[in-house]
């Protein structure tokens, strides 16, 4: 282990604090700037960037990278080995970006072989109190999980998606851009950009309208959303006829591509 404490404080970066009860293991790269509490664990392949704290009892192990200015709360469990019988200790890794907030017992794990060998959190995320993330999972920025957020391996999150409490996710289920999962919701089916569910085995609930309104969009590309959601869950037509007529009738955005893609790539099908 290496120890940045008492005779060996200069070798800390500038501005490093690590409080005297914490163990940082020789390996570790810790950025200008940051903090470690007391009793923490910085693992061997672990690396902090700038301004990265990381609370009192917190973990961060594995091969594990944590962008400038993340927020480690106490007794999180970052990098920790797959929930995967089919992991052997394969070197698979964890790359989080800035800005996030992990609150306390928050669980990220890494990746696995079969799924890419990588599990990656984007910007300034809120993920909040006993959230699990599973191995594989790739998820956006600007996402809130709230508390007891379940998400299995491999889901896919897109920027701006928003659950609510105790809700989970089904392995290789996706969530597109700015979709927001009710509290409880369980999810078994991809949910397309824009679109809010809930229930047991969750149905589409209706479009995310709020959501909307603070994104900032021309009012005609929402009302190209309202009419591409029109055309999915009103209508009674199949996936691949609802995408023809979104084709024909809506002009073409990035809101439409995003929409559009979002359906021809569903594996598992869509929440209806």
């Amino acid at each position: 282990m290496l120890d940045y404490r008492a005779e060996e404080q200069k070798e800390a970066p500038q501005g490093t604090s690590i409080h005297a009860t914490a163990i940082i293991y020789k390996g570790a790269e810790l950025d200008e700037g940051v903090s470690v509490g007391p009793r923490a664990v910085i693992g061997p392949k672990v690396k902090l960037g700038r301004n990265v704290v990381v609370g009192a009892g917190a973990v961060v192990e594995g091969k594990t990278t944590v962008g400038e200015g993340t927020h480690i709360y106490p007794m999180a469990s970052i990098g920790s080995d797959p929930q995967d019988l089919k992991y052997r200790g394969e070197d698979t890794e964890l790359i989080i970006g800035r800005n996030n907030r992990l609150r306390e017992y928050v669980n990220i794990s890494t990746g696995t072989v079969n799924g890419g060998g990588k599990t990656t959190l984007g910007d300034n995320n809120l993920i909040m109190v006993y959230s699990h993330i599973a191995h594989d999972c790739h998820i956006g920025s600007n996402c809130i999980l709230a508390n007891g957020v379940h998400l299995a391996g491999h889901v896919e999150v897109a920027d701006f998606v928003v659950f609510g409490g105790m809700s989970g996710g089904h392995q290789f289920c996706r969530f597109g851009e700015r979709a927001m999962i009710a509290a409880g919701a369980i999810v078994v089916q991809d949910v397309p950009p824009y679109c809010m569910v809930q229930g047991d085995r969750a149905r589409i609930s209706g479009l995310n309208v709020v959501g909307l309104r603070r994104s900032d969009l021309p009012k005609q590309r929402i009302s190209d959303i309202k009419n591409m959601f029109k055309i999915l869950f009103n209508e009674n037509l199949t996936i691949e006829d609802a995408v023809s007529r979104m084709e024909l009738e809506i002009p073409d955005s990035e809101q439409r591509r995003k929409f559009i893609d979002f359906l021809k790539r569903s594996e598992r099908g869509v929440c209806r």
